[in-house]
């Protein structure tokens, strides 16, 4: 269970990652309500998984999956570049996430 809370935490953290470009600067009220609401929920989250997953790895892999997931959206809603190396290194984060689940003895 705490690898799926730790899922849901990393999502929960692209979506308030991406929330603050709605925000203006936490100057637009609905979307700062809706990133905070987020925020919290990811940090709860990832506060279950933590009971049981080394801190490290827990907080690497969150990390980790809002960094693929914000870079990725970033593309996609935003215009960002794509280009080749860009792709590359957002592959190495995820290469780096699978292997701290692998080697995770929890």
């Amino acid at each position: 269970m705490n690898w799926i809370y730790l899922g849901i935490a990393g999502l929960l953290e692209i979506a308030w990652a991406i929330g603050l470009k709605y925000t203006e600067g936490w100057t637009r009220l609905v979307p700062s309500v809706i990133t905070g609401v987020l925020l919290v929920a990811s940090f709860y989250f990832l506060s279950l998984a933590v009971k049981t997953l080394p801190i490290g790895t827990a907080y690497a892999v969150w990390t980790g999956i809002g960094t693929v997931g914000a870079a990725i959206l970033g593309m996609v809603l935003f215009d960002e570049p794509r280009d080749a190396l860009r792709i590359v290194f957002i592959a190495l984060i995820i290469a780096g996430i699978a292997g701290l689940k692998a080697t995770s003895t929890s």
